[in-house]
């Protein structure tokens, strides 16, 4: 069997990119939680969590413990029984999220994605676009 040609650094860069997916998906969900929160305070002026249930598709019981997580990260305050609010670090993350969001549908709209597709798309490629991606996707929407 002939033995493939070997790229140099090949490894260290696949090592690097999986250290970075990781760390990618572990603040995926509270990049999540805190843009919906967001979302629900700019539409409905609070919110709470069995609205954030509903949105999400998950249960109750799911949201009181990532609500429990987000207020150890210090993202998000609440009392029980209450709405939720998010702190300064929250609406940062948030508007981070969104920012992320809207760079990434558009440039896939450029590309001639279907709306639906794109919308779909740019939730999950938000979290894992880095910020060099980010620039040049806002670089090439700009030219156009």
């Amino acid at each position: 069997m002939p033995q493939r040609a070997k790229r140099p650094g090949t490894a260290k860069i696949r090592s690097a990119a999986f250290r970075r997916i990781r760390a990618d998906h572990s603040s995926e969900l509270a990049e999540d939680y805190v843009e919906l929160i967001a979302d629900l305070i700019d539409e409905k002026g609070e919110a709470r969590g069995s609205e954030v249930a509903m949105r999400l598709g998950v249960a109750n019981a799911t949201v009181v413990k990532t609500m429990k997580r987000l207020q150890d990260m210090g993202l998000v305050t609440q009392e029980p029984y209450r709405s939720i609010f998010l702190t300064g670090d929250g609406w940062k993350m948030a508007e981070d999220g969104r920012r992320k969001h809207k760079i990434v549908e558009a440039f896939l709209l450029a590309l001639g994605i279907s709306e639906e597709t794109a919308r779909i798309d740019s939730e999950g490629i938000e979290h894992h676009v880095s910020e060099e991606t980010l620039r040049a996707m806002a670089r090439f929407l700009a030219r156009k």
